[in-house]
C-alpha cells in the first residue's frame, strides 16, 4: 500500500501531507474519512503558537469542537495510537490534537513548527508534510483551509 498524500489549499499556498496510513491506520483512517467527506473545507486553523504548531480542524472554530456524524448524532472519538518512532523531530509533522483524555482525538490536528519532542508518545503523529513547509510557517490564526483533498495518484 501507498501512503496517501493529503493536499489542503490554503491562501497562502498549497501544503502536501504525506499520511503515514501503514503505520497508523486508526488515526490516518479516522483523518482521511473525514477529508473525503469535506469536513475540513473552509475550516480555519484556530490555534498558532509561534515556534511551536498551528492548529485546526475544530468545526466551531474555537477549540473545543470535533466530529459529530450528521445523521446518527454521535459524536466520534479515536483511541491514541502511538508509535515510538513516530515523532514530534521537526517542522511539519502531523498529529491529532486532543483534550488531557487520551482517546478523545477527533477531527482536530495541528502541525509542527519545530521538534517538540516533549508531546512523542502522547500525541498521535499520523502525518509528515512533504512540500509546502514555508506555507505552514506562514499560517496564522484565522487562515482558512479553503479545499481538502486526497491527492488522486496515477498508479491506482
Amino acid at each position: 500500500m501507498t501512503d496517501p498524500i493529503v493536499v489542503i489549499e490554503t491562501d497562502k499556498g498549497t501544503i502536501k501531507i504525506q499520511v503515514h496510513q501503514t503505520e497508523a491506520p486508526i488515526t490516518s483512517n479516522n483523518f482521511l474519512d473525514l477529508v473525503s467527506k469535506g469536513f475540513y473545507n473552509g475550516l480555519i486553523f484556530h490555534r498558532y503558537e509561534p515556534g511551536f504548531c498551528i492548529q485546526g480542524g475544530c468545526p466551531t472554530g474555537s477549540g473545543t469542537g470535533g466530529y459529530t456524524d450528521p445523521e446518527t448524532k454521535q459524536k466520534r472519538n479515536i483511541k491514541l495510537e502511538v508509535k515510538s518512532h513516530l515523532k514530534h523531530d521537526s517542522l511539519g509533522v502531523v498529529a491529532m490534537a486532543r483534550s488531557n483524555d487520551k482517546d478523545s482525538a477527533s477531527s482536530q490536528f495541528y502541525i509542527t513548527l519545530g521538534p517538540a519532542n516533549f508531546l512523542d508518545m502522547q500525541y498521535a503523529v499520523f502525518g509528515k508534510v512533504i512540500e509546502g513547509d514555508a506555507v505552514v510557517q506562514q499560517l496564522r490564526k484565522g487562515d482558512k483551509m479553503n479545499k481538502v483533498s486526497v491527492m488522486e495518484t496515477a498508479n491506482k
